[in-house]
């Protein structure tokens, strides 16, 4: 295969094994690479109900065929795994430049198995490939931890992917850091990492992969350096976050977990803020990209926040900030750098720490349960301590939200579970499901929990109705609206949102539709087209599903907190619900729409028509 390395590199850390795969063919054209690489392996590859905390468990990098090739927007990776957050199929994602160098080492992906009796860490030079000892580095931050193999490692530009104590001590929203500042932090993929005694895996590759038109790949290339600033302002000039103000007058900004109302002060921790109080110091990017849209900061003072851990962005600016009822810049520069310190997903935090509030003002906990910590939302000094306490999984409270809200709740009792904002265990994004009922429609079904990268912005829809014409979906439809009409927007929006999980692809980079098909065939010289591409990822969902179902998960978990199907009392919002028999008919569509039968369960026909009659062997073991 063209532009791919045609290699899949496995590595046993139980029994020490290293070994080298060539792929079949078929996996390539059906799969293409990243989402749809991790979902294939770990549906044939794990037993049913596996611990994903255990040593059967498999932890799953990959890229796509556009992954490592000098084009903007390729430095991505898909990590995935059983998640030990959900129990469900788990995946994240991260830019920076570690799965460009997996690419120059002479891979397409890399299989972590089995469990190491002490802490290890992986070392690729090309396709050498070692387990060394990291008995030395386990109980450091992440960045503590890179410096060290760095300069035990005689090459310039190692790139990692590591944990700190937080994956160490198997916090359930671990994160993996990529190249210390770049985050894959949804669904606790930095846990399973820990379960493994896998500290870090460092690479340093030197082959550059082989495009099938090389001339056409670098002048579309060439083209996007130079017209990007043309087209967008998003994210180069500012990063995620510029519309916070604009956010909370109309209502998508999640406030004091998700009850909406007001928060007038919204402007005092707006990424702007970081521009005006000159705390960016870098603005970082990723492989071979121009667009620059990552930040770093420096903090002296209440306390202080190294450049390296990167700067908070919008979901980690609102789900430690807002919905939290912070206000406090410094406190969410420092909240962002100990999540990055620790290797901690910020929006599972933020949002843990604001169930945890919630808990705290009605009662339900008090000062002898927050280890003597005064949990009123907007109280940011003990927002940061608790962040810190669940980064070390330290002290009683730290160690019950390091579980999760869904857990912590059962833990708890007391009627704490209507507080718990998650979906199928999974913390939601900060995209307010009420004011986006096509996300929350997504929120609710979507295989890996409640992810806002892959669900539809329902008020864009609008104002890009000319570029969405281009795949047939050219229709205005009310962000407010929970109908078949948003099933199907839904539906075609939404499984184009997730291609560039599949091609190694970043969302920011404005390419065109007709670009990036031209982009990918140039890669690897296959004939490419919108109808493939949607093939490519609704085999992905599919095989997801079904992972889920075998799991022992139904459509009853494909629901949203209850929370949300009343209105707040005041805002934007007052008077909007996401309406439970509106939503309930809007899923029963859209599930029609994908092949799958009342239950939720993919039908034989479009087993056959995804050419996927193969699963339907792990379909027969959903009640078995």
């Amino acid at each position: 295969m063209q532009g791919y390395a045609n290699k899949i590199l496995r590595i046993n850390l139980t029994t020490g094994n290293i070994s080298q795969e060539q792929p079949r063919e078929e996996l390539y054209k059906n799969f293409l690479g990243g989402t749809g690489f991790i979902i294939h392996t770990l549906l044939n590859e794990l037993k049913k109900h596996t611990d994903p905390l255990g040593a059967e468990n498999k932890l799953v990098f990959a890229l796509g065929p556009i992954t490592g090739h000098r084009v903007p927007g390729s430095g991505r990776n898909v990590v995935g795994s059983k998640s030990p957050l959900t129990n469900t199929y788990g995946e994240s994602e991260a830019g920076g430049f570690w799965g460009a160098e997996l690419r120059k080492c002479g891979f397409d992906a890399l299989i972590v198995e089995g469990q190491a009796a002490t802490p290890v860490y992986i070392m690729a030079h090309n396709d050498k490939v070692e387990i060394r000892d990291a008995q030395h580095l386990w109980g450091l931050d992440v960045g503590e931890a890179v410096i060290k193999v760095q300069e035990e490692i005689d090459l310039k530009n190692v790139r990692t992917a590591a944990i700190g104590p937080g994956g160490e001590n198997l916090v359930r929203y671990a994160s993996i850091q990529n190249d210390i500042m770049h985050s894959c932090g949804r669904t606790g993929m930095g846990a399973v990492m820990g379960s493994k005694n896998l500290k870090l895996i460092a690479l340093k590759g030197d082959i550059d992969p082989e495009a099938a038109d090389q001339a056409k790949v670098k002048e579309l290339a060439k083209w996007m350096t130079a017209n990007y600033k043309n087209i967008t302002e998003f994210p180069w000039k500012w990063g995620t976050g510029p519309t916070m103000v604009q956010y909370e007058k109309t209502g998508n900004m999640p406030i004091n977990n998700f009850k909406g109302g007001e928060f007038p002060t919204i402007g005092q921790i707006a990424v702007q803020e970081m521009f005006n109080k000159e705390y960016i110091v870098k603005r970082p990017t990723c492989f071979s990209c121009p667009l620059h849209c990552k930040r770093s900061v420096k903090l002296e003072k209440p306390w202080t926040a190294d450049p390296i851990y990167g700067a908070p962005q919008y979901e980690t600016l609102v789900a430690l900030g807002c919905n939290c009822g912070v206000d406090n810049l410094e406190a969410l520069i420092k909240a962002n750098e100990l999540c990055n310190r620790f290797s901690i997903d910020t929006i599972s935090t933020g949002v843990s720490i604001s169930f945890a509030m919630e808990l705290f003002e009605k009662g339900i906990l008090s000062t002898a349960d927050t280890d003597g910590l005064e949990l009123n939302f907007g109280n940011a000094e003990a927002m940061v301590a608790l962040t810190e306490k669940i980064g070390k999984r330290e002290g009683h409270l730290g160690r019950l939200l390091g579980e999760g809200t869904k857990i912590a709740a059962e833990k708890i009792g007391k009627g704490s579970s209507e507080y718990a904002m998650h979906v199928k265990g999974s913390e939601i994004g900060m995209h307010e499901p009420r004011y986006k009922q096509g996300m929350a429609l997504h929120y609710s079904v979507h295989a890996a929990g409640p992810d806002h990268v892959s669900g539809i912005h329902d008020e864009k829809v609008s104002a890009n109705l000319k570029s969405w014409d281009e795949i047939d979906v050219a229709e205005d439809v009310s962000n407010l609206e929970m109908s078949p009409r948003k099933a199907r927007m839904l539906y075609h929006m939404g499984i184009w949102r997730q291609v560039g999980n599949y091609l190694g692809m970043c969302a920011f980079i404005p390419y065109t539709k007709k670009q990036l098909i031209e982009l990918i065939e140039n890669i690897t010289g296959m004939k490419m087209s919108h109808w493939r591409l949607m093939k490519t990822v609704e085999r992905g969902i599919t095989l997801s599903r079904i992972f889920n179902l075998r799991e022992g998960f139904t459509i009853d978990d494909d629901v949203l907190p209850a929370r949300f199907n009343t209105a707040p009392s005041s805002g934007p919002l007052k008077g909007v619900t996401v309406d439970a028999s509106e939503h309930a008919d809007a899923r029963e569509v859209y599930f029609q729409m994908l092949g799958w039968n009342d239950a939720g369960i993919p039908t034989r026909g479009r087993l056959a028509e995804l050419n996927m009659l193969w699963a339907e062997k792990f379909i027969k073991e959903i009640d078995s």
